[in-house]
């Protein structure tokens, strides 16, 4: 029987989401990509998880990107495919209500990179490497690299790592803010739980509207992205969980939110 290519263990409130490929580095072939996009559908409507784990198995690699092999036997017309669903999935990704912490075990390259750019936060095992090599096949990131990564670390870093395919440490990357922390050796999964344990203690739809109003205020001018902020705050207004929170501060005590 054949291994589950994607592992998802749910604990409390937070879940975790295994890339489970790893003797071919935990490549994206077709059927791991459609049931990952599956996956996120579920998971957009699932009010019961309020963070989420992205990572590998594994030590060596969290997802050296497209199965290359999957690919040389495609036709013209089936990579084009193949790369809109990788584009696709990972738009929703980002798209994903809940705040997506990937936790990145091994060496992230080009659609594994791009995954974790798909992310709300990162987190790097210290052994970590991370590139977008797609320029040395004669191709270039096409699951939204080019856009989501000069948005991150500014427009000339991002165009070294494109540009030259260059390979860089997990503590440059943390130099650069691609990721938001490095963890001591043996302990990644400890310091996505501690980062998802802090995102469950906020107000659930406090988080959403933060996460929505950054991504949407990010496209747009600083005059409409302060409206995007404005309509955000509105939502948050009229909630349970803002009056429990005042509450909480008057009881010296810590809000039970319950996303309502």
């Amino acid at each position: 029987m054949t291994e589950e290519a994607i592992l998802t263990e749910k604990k409390g409130e937070v879940m975790v989401v295994t890339l489970n490929r790893p003797d071919v580095a935990n490549a994206l072939d077709r059927p791991m990509l459609m049931k990952g996009a599956e996956l996120v559908h579920k998971l957009h409507y699932d009010t019961s998880v309020r963070a989420i784990i992205v990572t590998g198995a594994g030590e060596k690699a969290f997802c050296a990107g497209a199965d290359l092999k999957e690919r040389a036997g495609m036709t013209m017309g089936e990579v084009r495919q193949y790369i809109m669903k990788i584009r696709d999935t990972f738009t929703a990704i980002e798209n994903l209500p809940q705040p997506v912490i990937c936790a990145i075990n091994g060496t992230a390259l080009g659609g594994g990179l791009e995954l974790s750019l798909a992310c709300d936060l990162r987190i790097a095992a210290p052994h970590a490497t991370f590139a977008l090599t797609e320029v040395k096949f004669g191709i270039i990131p096409g699951g939204g690299g080019t856009q989501r990564l000069p948005r991150l670390i500014g427009r000339g870093r991002a165009k070294e790592m494109i540009l030259l395919g260059r390979k860089i440490t997990a503590q440059e990357a943390l130099a650069i803010g691609m990721v938001n922390e490095v963890s001591e050796e043996g302990k990644l999964m400890d310091a996505a739980f501690a980062m998802a344990d802090e995102v469950c203690e906020t107000g659930p739809i406090a988080v959403q509207q933060a996460k929505y109003s950054i991504n949407r205020g990010m496209e747009v001018d600083i005059n409409t992205g302060l409206q995007i902020e404005s309509k955000s705050y509105e939502v948050t207004i009229p909630t349970k969980d803002r009056i429990e929170a005042l509450e909480a501060f008057k009881e010296k005590r810590k809000p039970n939110f319950k996303g309502e």
